[in-house]
């Protein structure tokens, strides 16, 4: 079993920066992957980060180049660092990791960005 907390999520300007942490209760060197996932009201969730255990990135177009996911191995956190946000990023994020090959995630942190 693995669990994640995540923190870091709130009210913040568009245009403004926002940093999500996500804590595993597990060495995120046994995780094959990590990433933070979001979802917006009738929304789907959507992909909004990923890294592997080797720490290779992807992001969708929506967001790459404005976020950045990186790992603190010795802390067991995943970090999204949230720059230029937008209105349209507002929506709940959410933690996700997988571990021979079943899905972890947390109970989402809000992120609402006023325009």
């Amino acid at each position: 079993q693995v669990q994640l907390v995540e923190s870091g999520g709130g009210l913040v300007q568009a245009g403004g920066p926002l940093r999500l942490s996500c804590t595993a209760s597990v060495s995120i060197f046994r995780l094959n992957i990590m990433g933070w996932y979001r979802q917006a009201p009738g929304n789907q969730r959507e992909l909004v980060a990923t890294i592997t255990s080797g720490g290779m990135t992807n992001y969708p177009d929506s967001v790459k180049g404005r976020f950045t996911i990186s790992r603190a191995n010795a802390k067991n956190t995943v970090y999204l660092q949230m720059n230029s946000l937008k209105p349209d990023d507002t929506a709940v994020y959410y933690c996700n990791a997988r571990m021979l090959g079943k899905d972890y995630w947390g109970q989402g942190t809000q992120v609402t960005v006023s325009s």
